[in-house]
């Protein structure tokens, strides 16, 4: 349960980690290609999950950085 969404709060709350996705940010973090592949696979249907509930939050935040 703590790892639910976990790509959507990187990407929104760690610094440098949105690289500038203005709208499913967290998605695209788990997309990237990276060595935790295997957790990526796990965390993609809950980041689909949360992003599109805080896609009124990032139409008005802009792209984050």
């Amino acid at each position: 349960m703590m790892l639910m969404g976990c790509g959507s709060i990187i990407s929104r709350a760690v610094p440098g980690q949105g690289h500038g996705n203005q709208y499913y940010p967290g998605v695209q973090w788990d997309l990237r290609d990276t060595p935790w592949r295997f957790i990526a696979i796990i965390d993609l249907p809950l980041s689909l999950i949360v992003d599109t509930l805080l896609l009124p939050v990032d139409a008005r935040h802009g792209p984050y950085e």
